[in-house]
């Protein structure tokens, strides 16, 4: 396997220019985070601290082995939600190595909102749950909440109970959850210890109950207090729902990290073997690589070289159906196939991409798929030629795929581009995007062109005089509004993607990514659907 060359000009106007733009969208993507690192007022942290406890990001620390890496997912989940509780909601999530083996950690950010579940939180806790499932992945809960954010009941009733539901399920595939509580678990938040396979209650501060003392006095009459309603000591002893009493949040992290020991791993073997090789080209040089211009011509390999391993690629079919480029690598010492649009996709490179994800698959290699087209390609030859067919093709393999995988999205995604390159509707096992992508049914400009000719087509046909000043003014609020809703930060802010990343920090993610993959059994797909000849 032999090292790809770059033909960038790393001085030339154009990659400065690039370079430029990129490093301004990593400024917002930097301040975005930053704001989903909020963990409540001063107040309520004051009052957290003067209680002992520690905040949600503390906890993951440490319960984390020591100077290990942790996976955040998700961070700008419900960003732009009106109404919400702000980027990534009340909920940290993430993959992190706890007494050496892989698994989700979920810490409740109790010191905001209560921990009370709005909206966006819901849909980040079910994307999460996917994960745990689709990775064989067991979970750490580090709980503090107060159930479900009261003005979002009736838009997160039915979703939270699936939530409910899929800790039941995968304890049945063998996959164990662990929650520790730190404070009060109330109504839905109660759920989660008393599903879990292991629960751990702090002494005198764990509160856990489905109706709090207001509610059961309005209900029953009954007076009561949180401790003798749902304290630790009252669930340890007599209920039965605390399998662990924990004197303080040192001695519950301690706990679950013991219980961790004797968790089956999914399978022995975390790291590969051999040494890992860095490229022979900077991950660095990624800012000015990707252009600032989604219409701008890339040649993906520039990417590749600076993600494998000594930058060895072996390119299959490089001859054919240039307009997608496959072929084998490895990342961090994981061997994968690597699937990457190089511009519009044609039927040949459709072709060409459907039968390199029958061979990984054949295989048992995972897959990564990079996007960045404009979608497939239009036009009367085109059709006459068996575009739709031959596009079918690739989504078909996409579709029956069995190999794990993970998509990238450095460009635009658009149309059923982004579906026959293994887009979210299609369930990648992660998904990441850059902060320039853009996604949509189609670019903004065609939108707003499409939308254009049919208000003249309707005008003509209705008799109506067409007024072009207005039309423009019209067609411009359209672009403005596609080109909001294409933006990598209302992708990530709908759970479109698992997170939006620094281009620079690709090779770590996916790095990451490829470690939990290769951590279960990789069994490709014997068969596949019907294919139009």
């Amino acid at each position: 396997m032999n090292p790809l060359k770059s033909n960038i000009n790393l001085n030339s106007n154009q990659f400065q220019q690039n370079k430029a733009e990129m490093e301004k969208l990593i400024q917002k993507l930097e301040k975005h985070l930053q704001d989903s690192r909020f963990e409540g007022k001063e107040k309520h942290i004051d009052k957290a601290r003067s209680r002992n406890k520690m905040l949600a990001r503390e906890r993951i620390e440490l319960v984390l082995d020591q100077d290990s890496p942790f996976l955040e997912l998700l961070p700008l989940a419900g960003m732009q939600k009106k109404g919400g509780f702000g980027a990534g909601g009340t909920n940290v999530s993430g993959i992190g190595i706890v007494s050496g083996k892989l698994c989700i950690i979920n810490s409740n950010v109790g010191t905001r909102k209560g921990g009370s579940v709005d909206y966006a939180t819901v849909f980040k806790g079910l994307r999460i749950g996917d994960i745990t499932r689709e990775n064989k992945l067991p979970t750490i809960n580090l709980v503090e909440s107060g159930g479900a954010n009261l003005p979002d009941q009736a838009k997160i009733f039915n979703y939270g109970g699936e939530a409910f539901r899929e800790i039941t399920r995968r304890s049945a595939m063998g996959l164990t959850t662990i929650s520790v509580v730190f404070g009060n678990a109330t109504a839905g938040g109660a759920y989660v210890p008393g599903m879990s396979d292991f629960s751990i209650f702090q002494k005198q501060a764990a509160k856990v109950f489905l109706a709090g003392p207001p509610l059961v006095k309005m209900a029953t009459n009954e007076i009561s207090n949180e401790e003798e309603l749902g304290g630790a000591e009252m669930h340890s002893k007599i209920s039965g729902v605390s399998d662990y009493l924990a004197e303080d949040e040192f001695d519950g992290i301690r706990i679950a990290r013991e219980i961790m020991q004797i968790v089956k791993p999914t399978k022995p073997e975390l790291i590969p073997k051999e040494d890992i090789k860095e490229p022979l080209h900077s991950p660095e040089d990624l800012l000015g690589v990707i252009p600032s211009d989604p219409k701008t011509p890339l040649d993906v390999r520039e990417v590749i070289l600076r993600i494998c391993d000594e930058s060895k690629f072996s390119e299959f079919k490089k001859e054919y159906g240039n307009t997608m480029v496959c072929g084998w690598g490895k990342i961090h010492g994981y061997p994968i196939g690597i699937i990457a649009n190089n511009g519009v996709i044609f039927s040949e490179s459709a072709n060409k991409g459907a039968q390199f994800i029958q061979l990984s698959n054949k295989n048992d290699i995972p897959l990564l798929f990079i996007q960045n087209t404009t979608g497939y390609m239009v036009g009367k030859a085109y059709e006459e030629g068996g575009i739709i067919k031959n596009g079918a093709k690739l989504i078909n393999a996409v579709s029956n795929s069995k190999v794990p995988s993970v998509t990238l999205m450095i460009g635009a995604s658009f149309g059923a581009g982004n579906y026959g390159m293994n887009g979210r509707s299609y369930d990648p096992n992660f998904l990441f995007t850059y902060p320039n992508a853009k996604i949509g049914v189609m670019g903004s400009e065609q939108l707003a062109g499409v939308m254009n000719i049919i208000q003249k087509a309707s005008a003509k046909a209705s008799g109506i005089p067409y007024d072009e000043e207005n039309a423009k003014m019209i067609q411009q609020m359209l672009i403005n509004e596609a080109e909001s809703k294409a933006s990598a930060w209302h992708s990530t802010s709908e759970l479109w993607d698992d997170g939006v990343i620094d281009p620079r920090e690709t090779r770590n993610y996916l790095g990451f990514a490829f470690a939990v993959l290769y951590n279960q059994k990789i069994e490709g797909a014997k068969s596949y659907g019907v294919w139009r000849m």
